[in-house]
Order: structure tokens, then C-alpha cells, then sequence
């Protein structure tokens, strides 16, 4: 064989070879994954924020014109939920045609005089009636409100078998209680949704940092008298 065609039959073999590990590097690396498990409980049970009615129900017996102790605690705590939204008004619904009529609209001037003790304002208060004929017993005044919440579906659904494990996934339940939780105990949903703006600095405190800084004190805050040094 002469040496040119020796030499163009290994140029050829590196061009193979160079063209070859370059598309090896374009392939799919995750069709070649070993051991993963590619399902997530927080894909399963997501947490979604919507908009929901928020309310209670006060029963009025016929004989009723002013709440019971009982009935003021349960609007106090309703209004301080409604304060600590962004809800525009909360809605003082009476029921019309009823037997209690009357007595539910004498009650309702409590319940706007409880509402208004604790802070509400009396233009985020709405007094409307509905329509309650032919019901009978202690036809109840309704209060509500629409704000966010979050939620996930819920919960105890076993669609597999939980003996199942070939292909070595969490059962379909697995973290749904968790993202239950995690919904309920968020104070503004909108949290959510992205992140909050940050707070302006605090320009003193800053000031009197870069102070110690510059003269060699230390810039870390005082500790307080109740905190534990674990120096035993």
C-alpha cells in the first residue's frame, strides 16, 4: 500500500471518529439515566391559589333580636380573618320571607355594631337580604367574604397498589398530607405566587455599621439578656 493512501484512509478514520463523538454529545443524556425517579409529590398534589367564599352562619330563633356571647365571638374572630385579607367588603347576608325575618334584621344591627367594635369600616360592610321563603326553623344570617386560598385535591386517593414498588416510585398519596399542611399554614397565599418586594434599608442602622467598621468595633448587634450563651 504507498504511503498517500495509508495517509488518507487515517485522515478518513478521524474524520469517522471526530463525527462520531460529535454526536455522541448531542444525544439525550436523560435516556441513559439509571435509578431515577422521575415522579415528584408536589407535581402529583400541586398547590393551587384560586379565589373562594369564606363564611359563617348565625341561626336566629324567631324569639331572637339581639347575638349571644357565643354568636359575638364567632363575628369577632370572622371580622379579625376578613381584616387580615385584602377582601374589599364582607357581606352581611339576611334571610327574606323567612319566620324569623324580623328578628334576623333587628339582630343584624348587632352584628354590624360588633364588626364596626373591632375595627372593620362601615363601607367594607354590605347588608343584603336573600331569598329564605319557606324555610323554617332558626333561619341563620350569613356572613361571607371572597378572598385567595390555597389548596391542594384531596387527599386518600389509592389508585395503585401500594405493593407495587418494581419501579421504585412513591405511592400516589406519598406527600399529598405535607402539601396539605404547607397550604394551610400560609398567611397570604399570594406568597405563592412570587416573592415580595424587599424592604427599604434601614439607612441608620447602616450608617452606624459602616461607623464601626471603619474604626475596627465589632458590627454585630447586641445580644439580648435572654438569649443563652451556652457557656456551661
Amino acid at each position: 500500500m504507498s504511503a498517500p493512501r495509508s495517509l488518507n484512509i487515517r485522515r478518513a478514520a478521524g474524520l469517522a471518529l471526530v463525527g462520531a463523538l460529535l454526536l455522541a454529545g448531542c444525544a439525550d443524556r436523560h435516556a441513559i439515566e439509571v435509578g431515577s425517579v422521575p415522579d415528584d409529590y408536589r407535581t402529583r398534589h400541586p398547590i393551587v391559589v384560586g379565589e373562594s367564599e369564606v363564611a359563617i352562619e348565625l341561626p336566629i330563633a324567631s324569639s331572637e333580636i339581639r347575638l349571644s356571647e357565643n354568636a359575638r365571638s364567632r363575628i369577632e374572630d370572622f371580622g379579625q380573618r376578613f381584616r387580615g385579607t385584602h377582601a374589599a367588603a364582607l357581606r352581611v347576608l339576611l334571610p327574606r320571607g323567612s319566620a324569623n325575618e324580623k328578628a334576623a334584621a333587628l339582630a343584624s344591627r348587632d352584628v354590624v355594631a360588633t364588626l364596626r367594635r373591632i375595627g372593620v369600616a362601615g363601607d367594607r360592610i354590605l347588608v343584603q337580604p336573600y331569598d329564605a321563603a319557606g324555610e323554617g326553623g332558626p333561619v341563620p344570617i350569613r356572613l361571607s367574604f371572597a378572598t385567595l386560598t390555597a389548596k391542594t385535591a384531596p387527599c386518600g386517593r389509592w389508585p395503585d397498589q401500594l405493593a407495587d414498588t418494581e419501579q421504585n416510585r412513591n405511592y400516589f398519596n406519598f406527600g399529598c398530607a405535607t402539601q396539605q399542611n404547607l397550604a394551610a399554614q400560609v398567611a397570604d397565599p399570594r406568597d405563592l405566587l412570587g416573592p415580595r418586594g424587599r424592604d427599604p434599608v434601614d439607612a441608620a442602622r447602616r450608617t452606624n455599621m459602616l461607623e464601626d467598621y471603619r474604626l475596627g468595633r465589632s458590627t454585630a448587634s447586641d445580644r439580648s439578656r435572654t438569649e443563652s450563651t451556652y457557656n456551661w
